[in-house]
């Protein structure tokens, strides 16, 4: 198999697909907003320290082209700086939506992350968690542990004489 292989195959089994080119509708999120707490352990690293559930979030939607590292460095930065990292997040919530047809949109979803910041990522890591991430291990990992997926298993030959 070749490694653009195990990409594609991620995102064919992860990816809302669309047939013939006609736009799908929106699907609901899998989880709600105010069911952080069914995740206790997320919600409290959303909460006491939220730029490693967004650095996880974001590794996986932009499919590893930044790491959990680089973009949670930049949103404490953002924090420290500005203290509106919520516009930040928002930008990505708004990515993971339009990448999965999940319902909802507009300037709701700001007010989503400027109210309860916390909520909103263990909503979307558990979104993502759900569709088939491991979002410990971030987007590359994800590729090669699915790649095996894909592939058939390994016939083992029988003694021969």
């Amino acid at each position: 198999m070749l490694p653009s292989e195990g990409h594609h195959v991620l995102l064919q089994r992860l990816h809302v697909q669309t047939s013939l080119g006609q736009p799908q509708d929106e699907v609901p999120w899998s989880v709600g907003f105010c069911d952080c707490f069914s995740d206790m352990k997320t919600c409290c690293i959303a909460f006491w320290c939220p730029c490693i559930t967004f650095g996880q979030i974001a590794e996986i939607v932009y499919k590893g082209s930044t790491s959990c590292g680089a973009s949670g460095a930049l949103y404490t930065l953002i924090l420290l700086i500005t203290g509106c990292s919520c516009l930040y997040s928002c930008f990505y919530r708004s990515k993971l939506r339009k990448q999965y047809m999940l319902k909802g949109g507009g300037c709701g979803y700001c007010m989503l992350h400027f109210c309860c910041e916390s909520c909103a990522l263990t909503q979307e890591y558990r979104e993502l968690k759900s569709r088939g991430f491991d979002m410990t291990i971030g987007w590359h990992a994800n590729v090669e542990r699915n790649r095996g997926l894909a592939m058939a298993p390994v016939v083992e030959k029988g003694m021969s004489r």
